[in-house]
């Protein structure tokens, strides 16, 4: 199973088309090279959805996401394979301020995530690996099975504290608006990107994610950021994720693997082609 992953992650953008071909019920099938998805407007999801016993939606389980290696780009099917994933983004170019276009320049990059530290908290969300939610009345963790790495939320609509600790994952809050929860997170410190393109960010970052179910195996997932350190305006992707029936699996990144940074990985990436 952690092969098949894999082998998907490395040939997620040959695999789009197949993986398309099953998504009918949430995207519909354009013309030409680039299907087009058509991912709902939030509103009350089809059907009966897990509920907590505060009556609020269940997100736990195992979900499938979208490869997003550039938030700027769309990108359609699943990295894992499963049926009904898709991201489409508001922004085709990130304008920059001054100080984020200074900072966009600079070379070399340094790549983080292929020396084994955290992707970060945008970016752990857009990897080859799919990520999972335990949750209750009182908080949401998410679970990311790269790097094993996990989160916690508290649900109870408390504001951010005015002054964060800068982490590699920030600071989140989030509430209830229905059955959409609302995630805020700060905090960062700017040692990360918001995607595999090497976007870079300032540590006036914010997130802000809306989350709600399309119907019990699919999450409908807004994502906004904002930087008025660095960019001029926000980012906005929109996204949805699909049930897995399958478990978040160990996963170990290595220092000094250099199968990762100098071998057969690094050759056969599409994102670098």
């Amino acid at each position: 199973m952690k092969s098949n992953r894999f082998v998907a992650a490395l040939c997620v953008v040959s695999a789009t088309v197949a993986v398309l071909s099953a998504v009918a019920p949430l995207g519909a099938q354009g013309r030409g090279a680039a299907p087009a998805i058509a991912i709902p407007p939030e509103g009350p999801a089809k059907g009966a959805i897990p509920r907590l016993p505060n009556g609020k939606p269940d997100f736990s389980g195992t979900f499938d996401h979208p490869r997003v290696g550039d938030v700027t780009k769309p990108a359609n099917g699943c990295a894992g394979g499963t049926p009904g994933c898709a991201s489409v983004s508001d922004t085709t170019e990130i304008s920059f301020t001054p100080a984020g276009a200074a900072e966009q320049k600079k070379e070399p990059k340094f790549d983080y995530g292929l020396f084994c530290l955290p992707w970060g908290y945008t970016r752990s969300t857009q990897t080859p690996y799919p990520h999972g939610y335990i949750q209750n009345n009182n908080q949401l963790v998410i679970l990311w099975e790269q790097d094993n790495f996990f989160h916690v939320v508290p649900t109870d609509g408390k504001p951010l504290p005015a002054d964060l600790e800068p982490t590699w994952m920030g600071t989140s809050t989030g509430k209830w608006e229905g059955d959409t929860l609302v995630i805020e997170t700060g905090g960062f410190h700017p040692k990360t990107w918001v995607d595999t393109a090497e976007h870079v960010f300032s540590d006036q970052l914010r997130v802000v994610e809306r989350m709600a179910y399309i119907d019990k195996d699919h999450i409908r997932y807004e994502l906004t950021l904002t930087d008025p350190k660095f960019w001029t305006k926000p980012i906005k992707n929109t996204r949805i994720f699909s049930r897995m029936n399958s478990p978040l699996l160990e996963y170990s990144c290595e220092e000094n693997n250099k199968e990762i940074r100098e071998g057969f990985y690094l050759e056969n990436n599409p994102l670098k082609k």
